[in-house]
């Protein structure tokens, strides 16, 4: 019999760890726990698991690998990753790779991991209770305008070479004039560098998801650090890292696959739910931008 619970899948070649998590999350969810990549793999494939929470580092497969497989056999799977440190190379293909929903570090904070977990499961029962619709037919890539915020123009001129020529490519060299161009219209995909010489645009890209979730945002930087990543995975769900200088293709890849995804959000709203993201902790933002982002955030309840 089926257990009324959401199921929890743990993976951790750590015996003491899956005991641990068990004990912490057995009262509200079934909670099934292996070693064993291979087990989690059938799990996934012979019933509903809502929620599946993977180590990084294990002797056979990556964390981050085993997500992205779990991904293509269950997508209403919430996936999680934990690991012991911000491993940079980690958290990159937890973003480009896996698309997961929350990067947890060990040792964990115990509330803050059964928020995770809580948070994740409610969206996929609500996933796995969605009567599976026709295939809808994706707008063309072309139909969702591009935002670039960067204060170096090339980058605005890189994209508009890699994208069809139907595809509006709008510039801004501030944050400011990034939002003031959103409230205008809704973008489709906004790329931009993180590394600014006033603005906070790590503390912009993290509220812009919470007031226009279907914006889809491409983080790209010169600078690497995997907290600040972890940071934009958590709050603010950004769909895609890539590093500067920027390859040609990766970055081609990486603007077709958001303008693809933000075509779904809008023909399945209720995919929306699962780029829910933890409340920032730090945002340091004029309140003229926090005035940008109210309004951006009323003009998309008016469009959803």
């Amino acid at each position: 019999m089926t257990s009324a619970k959401p199921c929890v899948v743990l993976i951790d070649d750590e015996e003491r760890i899956l005991r641990s998590l068990a004990l912490l999350l057995r009262s509200r969810y079934e909670v099934l726990a292996s070693t064993d990549p291979v087990q989690v793999l059938q799990w996934v494939r012979s019933r509903p698991v809502h929620v599946v929470v993977s180590d990084q580092r294990m002797p056979a497969i990556t964390g981050v690998a085993l997500l992205r497989q779990i991904r293509e056999h269950s997508p209403r799977s919430m996936r999680l990753l934990l690991t012991g440190y911000a491993d940079l190379a980690a958290v990159e293909a937890a973003v480009n790779e896996g698309e997961i929903f929350r990067f947890l570090e060990k040792p964990w904070d115990a509330l803050r991991l059964q928020d995770a977990i809580a948070t994740a499961a409610q969206i996929a029962v609500a996933d796995f209770a969605d009567t599976p619709a026709a295939p809808a037919v994706a707008a063309p890539a072309a139909a969702a305008p591009v935002l670039v915020l960067d204060e170096d123009p090339l980058t605005a001129t890189l994209v508009r070479s890699l994208l069809p020529s139907d595809c509006l490519v709008a510039t801004a060299a501030t944050v400011e004039a990034a939002l003031a161009r959103l409230e205008e219209q809704e973008f489709g995909v906004i790329l931009a560098e993180l590394r600014h010489s006033s603005d906070d645009v790590i503390g912009a890209l993290k509220l812009l998801k919470q007031a226009s979730p279907r914006t889809l945002s491409i983080a790209c930087s010169p600078l690497r650090d995997g907290r600040l990543l972890i940071e934009l995975i958590n709050q603010g769900q950004v769909f895609r890292f890539l590093p500067k200088p920027l390859g040609r293709e990766l970055l081609r890849r990486a603007l077709l696959a958001a303008l693809e995804r933000h075509a779904e959000l809008r023909s399945e709203p209720q995919r929306l739910r699962r780029h829910a993201v933890e409340r920032p902790r730090e945002v340091s933002l004029s309140g003229r931008v926090l005035d940008y982002l109210r309004r951006i955030r009323d003009q998309a309840r008016l469009r959803a």
